[in-house]
């Protein structure tokens, strides 16, 4: 535990944008956000849940399912943002040689899987009732299913290798790739006929969607963002401890294979 501390506090305080990406100085001042960021996840999804199931009407046309909404679209909405994350990510790892921006990366891709896979599952239990059917091969369906097996690539390209520096350039690349998959998502709905209802909540004409259930759609949204984004801060920590300890343990390997010669 000392070594740890010393990680954090082993750096000079200079400038926001060097806090930022020297990984020693983001150990310093990230570990007073999580507290604070999971107190305020809590809180909204408290406050989300109450609205959820006591706060808004049944759907007078699919009741209580559509109770479903609260947790699928926020997950929906959270699978393409965490791609997002990640999509700049790769641009400060590949343009930018960001310090932090391949740790976001790794630590954005099984967020993004989990939310995508909580999307599907949650989507197929919506349709059953509403549609008649748990799965159908629409547009939006196949590309959301997609884009959970590249979260899953992304993943495995990443244990693949030992150097994280040289698999980030990789992994880079093929994150800028996979990233045409995201406006097939959003635009599916216009593109093929599709069991999906076009845009809703995000329109220029404003919302279509009822107070009473547009609120607490937001306020779960809200509450899915701070959790990732709570998630996402202790995941890069763990990542950058890690690869200090790595490091340490390399150096001493090589002290120690010194002191035998």
């Amino acid at each position: 535990m000392k070594d740890l501390a010393l990680l954090e506090d082993n750096a000079p305080k200079p400038g926001l944008w060097t806090q930022i990406a020297h990984p020693g100085l983001f150990l310093g001042w990230s570990r007073h956000l999580i507290v604070p960021l999971a107190v305020i996840t809590a809180a909204l999804a408290a406050w989300g849940l109450y609205l959820s199931f006591w706060g808004s009407p049944p759907d007078y046309q699919m009741g209580d399912t559509v109770r479903i909404m609260y947790v699928h679209v926020p997950a929906a909405w959270l699978s393409q943002f965490c791609y997002a994350v990640m999509f700049a990510s790769a641009i400060g790892t590949l343009v930018w040689r960001h310090p932090m921006a391949d740790v976001s990366q790794k630590a954005a891709a099984p967020l993004g899987a989990a939310f995508t896979l909580l999307a599907l599952f949650t989507g197929s239990l919506w349709g059953r009732p509403t549609w008649g059917t748990f799965w159908e091969w629409d547009g939006r369906m196949t590309s959301t299913l997609v884009l959970l097996f590249i979260y899953l690539g992304i993943i495995a390209l990443w244990r693949a290798f030992d150097d994280q520096l040289k698999a980030a350039r990789f992994v880079s690349v093929v994150t800028l790739v996979g990233a045409i998959n995201i406006p097939v998502i959003k635009f599916s709905v216009d593109w093929w006929q599709t069991l999906h209802q076009p845009a809703s909540v995000i329109r220029l004409d404003g919302p279509t969607i009822a107070p009473e259930i547009l609120i607490p759609l937001l306020v779960m949204t809200a509450a899915f963002s701070m959790l990732f984004l709570t998630l996402h801060l202790v995941r890069m920590r763990t990542e950058v401890i890690k690869r200090r300890i790595r490091s340490l343990e390399l150096a001493a390997a090589r002290a120690a294979a010194g002191g035998a010669l």
